[in-house]
């Protein structure tokens, strides 16, 4: 099959976890690496007539713990996984391809596995080594063969492609009609991190024709906004994750343990969805500790007592061969909310509404952070915590001057949401030629201030938070301290917070929600007291959840009746 000048491959092959869990194709992959190819060639048409030469990624290696020879259950690198999706460690993959020079611009390229094979001794224990006619079927390429014979499979494609030496006709190594071998390297926005550069033994002898710079923009760029294969598997991780969170609501009671909850949530994804992974730390965080941001980690273990008069904030999402979710829900763990609870808690929801009824290809991300600043800041008015600051009685030009002095951060310091896909932060936040981060409190801590278009994948979360380091500082300042109300907030101290997530695709006109969660008060006590989910009838379509079902290895739409208001 050719595309854009480029010939494309497909397969029948799939992955699953069997039953009734998804059915991942392989021309995911091949879609994914037709993709990031053309981007390249798109890149590199300005410097050159004719590019040819290698992609080589280099996948994850098997980690040990520390000096032991424990091995932790090992997840592909993201890049790697994103061309090839297979799961295997210690493995490379290579694009070789050719532009025709008849100036048609058509481009061939091959796609190539090298997977690690082992001796008798080591069979013994981990069973027999991959068959390499096997693995080619399974994970749809076109040839695989033994990681040790990588470098002379290099060598080889190079010189096929016309690679000359210096001394050969007076050319230096890297000129313009060289072969290229493009290599991964580039900052990750999220954790200062770099992607690195394949790497094998003797790999130097071809730092002439190293190319470090174009495929990282054009891989990232790639990740950015997903495809119609992408977004169905993302489907798939939102419905699992989704039916997992409303089982943990159901069990929820006072009395048990933070990590009780981590444990019903991590048994529900993988019995019912075979997903092994979670995309990060769950966190479920209940009373005071809601107002920990990312609680959950090894100082923080989820390991509190629920009290009845606990706000539970459960921050969960599941990953299904390497694709995550990443899911809030936060409820009473009582079953009944407080009228302070109820408060914040729609206050919250508002927010998440009014993002998600304005996000469509066109809209910047820093304005609808913005947008949910907004209502939250509303429904603190409306409940008592905040005053207008005795100048003007035009709340929204009372807001409009709380923004202006950064109150908005006070309450929800962490930005409002981020890319997702392979990665639960997913990359392509603040790649060059897109805006940058900003300085100001609040927005700083945005992963990304984009502008949207279709296809990208993001999640919308919200929060409201009493921290009382942030609390106690804003009480401080002249300029956000006439907005508090001392007496008021005193009832809020130790309450923790709210937060409400959900995985949003921007399509050509709106947006289309993944998440598949009880969001209004009603449903959420509803399902707490056994009511049915998903609901007959879909009590906030302005949501725009897309209510769907794994059947048969594929995701299903399904008809839920939209509550029509007046």
């Amino acid at each position: 099959m050719r595309t854009n000048g480029i010939t494309m491959k497909s397969s029948p092959a799939f992955y699953s976890q069997g039953l009734e869990t998804y059915q991942v194709p392989m021309t995911l992959y091949a879609e994914n690496r037709h993709k990031v190819l053309t981007s390249l060639l798109q890149s590199t048409a300005p410097q050159t007539t004719r590019t040819r030469g290698i992609v080589l990624l280099q996948g994850g290696t098997q980690p040990t713990r520390y000096d032991t020879d424990h091995e932790p259950v090992f997840r592909q690198e993201s890049y790697f996984h994103y061309c090839f999706g297979v799961h295997l460690p210690d493995c490379y993959g290579a694009l070789s391809f050719d532009t025709d020079g008849d100036g048609g611009g058509t481009t061939s390229y091959e796609t190539t596995l090298f997977v690690p094979t082992w001796d008798e001794e080591v069979a013994t224990v981990c069973g027999e080594p991959p068959d390499l006619e096997e693995v080619r079927r399974e994970w749809g390429v076109d040839s695989v063969r033994s990681v040790d014979g990588l470098a002379a499979w290099v060598e080889e494609e190079m010189r096929r492609r016309g690679w000359k030496e210096k001394k050969q006709e007076g050319l230096g190594n890297g000129g313009e009609d060289q072969p290229k071998l493009f290599l991964l390297r580039g900052l990750n926005s999220d954790s200062g991190n770099y992607a690195q550069p394949a790497h094998y033994e003797g790999i130097e002898m071809w730092d002439d024709a190293r190319d470090e710079e174009t495929l990282f923009r054009c891989l990232a760029e790639c990740r950015v906004k997903k495809t119609p294969a992408e977004i169905s598997l993302l489907r798939y991780t939102n419905y699992v994750s989704s039916m997992a969170h409303v089982s943990v609501m159901r069990e929820c009671h006072p009395g048990m343990m933070e990590y009780q909850l981590e444990s019903l949530f991590m048994h529900h994804t993988y019995y019912y969805g075979g997903c092994r992974l979670m995309s990060y730390t769950c966190i479920c965080a209940c009373g005071p500790n809601a107002k920990i941001l990312h609680y959950g980690h090894a100082g923080r273990p989820n390991s509190r007592l629920l009290l009845p008069n606990d706000m539970a904030l459960l921050d969960m999402g599941a990953e299904y061969h390497c694709y995550a979710s990443d899911i809030t829900c936060s409820f009473p763990v009582s079953g009944s909310f407080t009228t302070d609870q109820r408060s914040i808690y729609e206050a919250v929801l508002n927010a998440q509404i009014a993002v998600i009824q304005r996000l469509k290809p066109g809209v910047g991300w820093v304005d609808m952070h913005r947008v949910a600043e907004r209502e939250i800041l509303r429904g603190l008015l409306a409940c008592g915590v905040l005053v207008t600051g005795g100048e003007e009685e035009d709340v929204d030009k009372v807001i409009d001057t709380m923004l202006d002095v950064d109150l908005g951060a006070i309450f929800m310091p962490h930005g409002l949401g981020h890319f997702i896909g392979i990665d639960t932060h997913d990359v392509g936040g603040y790649l060059e030629g897109h805006p940058p981060r900003s300085s100001r409190p609040g927005l700083k801590k945005l992963r990304t201030a984009r502008i949207m278009e279709e296809g990208m994948v993001i999640t919308v979360e919200p929060g409201c938070y009493f921290i009382n380091r942030l609390l106690d500082g804003a009480m401080q300042n002249e300029k956000q301290g006439r907005f508090i109300n001392v007496e008021r907030l005193r009832d809020f101290r130790g309450f923790g917070g709210v937060r409400l997530e959900d995985n949003v695709v921007i399509t050509a006109d709106g947006c289309e929600n993944l998440t598949q969660c009880p969001r209004s008060p009603e449903e959420v006590l509803d399902v707490m007291n056994g009511g049915q989910w998903p609901p007959k009838v879909d009590v906030l379509p302005e949501l725009k959840r897309r209510w769907a079902v794994c059947k048969d290895g594929a995701m299903e739409m399904m008809d839920v009746e939209l509550m029509h208001k007046a």
